[in-house]
């Protein structure tokens, strides 16, 4: 059995609540998942002090960690750095790598980045990145769990109405399901949900679980989370994945279970690159 804890939206900055940071230590440093992912929103305004705050607080995470950007983690309102440098606070005050891979012998996870300096809002999956993720992923024994990690959305909401996705996200998800890919973890939302990739592009194709997580330690909460933070711990076992949404309790100081999904797991032929158009 392998253990994922999967945490978004930190924010870092004003709307951050240290209390509910402390909390999510405390969870990690009882529980010990094998890995905690962190899917983007490290800060509120990419401010140097924000990143080195968000720094402190992974580095005090025990287990291994996997982390990517989101696009609060690009500069707003300095133009000049947004325009020619919209990562530079990031690798500075952060890290270097923007789409980092964990991977040991049953486990894959892999990073992508969907931030951009030309986006407010919106995410994009490039399609250079989704053949790196391809090559990656092919040829992996069907035993090893695949996990792909970003920041935006690649099926919308339940609750909010219309919603733009990612751009690729179509493309994405006919790699993704190809080469095995078992989950896709992602924030941006600030709301907890989950489905499957074949409920949203239906196309006969073996479907990929996407699990995004609200915000996990600020007062951005949207929809039915409003003021409240959420996180996903994810078990994966040799025929089924188990994953329990956690909700904070002020009240209590601590993440309690609030619901729990099952889903077994895709037994899938090995996939061959040749032929995929991108």
């Amino acid at each position: 059995m392998r253990n994922l804890f999967h945490i978004s939206d930190v924010h870092f900055g004003p709307p951050h609540l240290p209390e509910v940071a402390e909390g999510v230590l405390r969870f990690i440093d009882e529980r010990r998942p094998d890995v905690v992912v962190l899917s983007g929103d490290l800060t509120q305004r990419a401010k140097p002090e924000q990143f080195r705050e968000a720094r402190r607080f992974v580095d005090r995470i025990p287990v291994p960690t996997l982390v990517v950007p989101g696009n609060h983690d690009v500069p707003l309102y300095r133009v000049w750095e947004r325009v020619f440098a919209p990562f530079g606070a990031y690798r500075e005050h952060f890290a270097a790598e923007l789409e980092p891979v964990f991977r040991d012998d049953d486990l894959v996870i892999v990073g992508i980045n969907t931030a951009h300096g030309w986006t407010l809002k919106d995410g994009r999956i490039t399609l250079g990145r989704l053949e790196e993720v391809a090559e990656l992923l092919e040829g992996l024994p069907e035993s090893v769990f695949r996990v792909v990690v970003a920041h935006h959305h690649l099926i919308p909401p339940p609750t909010f109405g219309t919603q733009r996705v990612s751009r690729n996200a179509y493309e994405a998800i006919d790699v993704f399901s190809r080469v095995g890919v078992d989950l896709i973890l992602s924030g941006h939302q600030h709301l907890t949900y989950i489905g499957n990739s074949e409920e949203f592009y239906p196309k006969g194709r073996p479907p990929v679980v996407i699990l995004h997580s609200g915000t996990t330690t600020s007062n951005r909460g949207r929809g039915v989370e409003r003021e409240k933070n959420t996180c996903n711990w994810i078990s994966i076992g040799d025929e089924a994945m188990q994953v329990s949404h956690y909700l904070w309790h002020g009240d209590l100081g601590r993440f309690a279970e609030h619901s729990r999904h099952f889903y077994p797991r895709q037994r899938r032929t090995p996939y061959s690159l040749e032929g995929l158009a991108l």
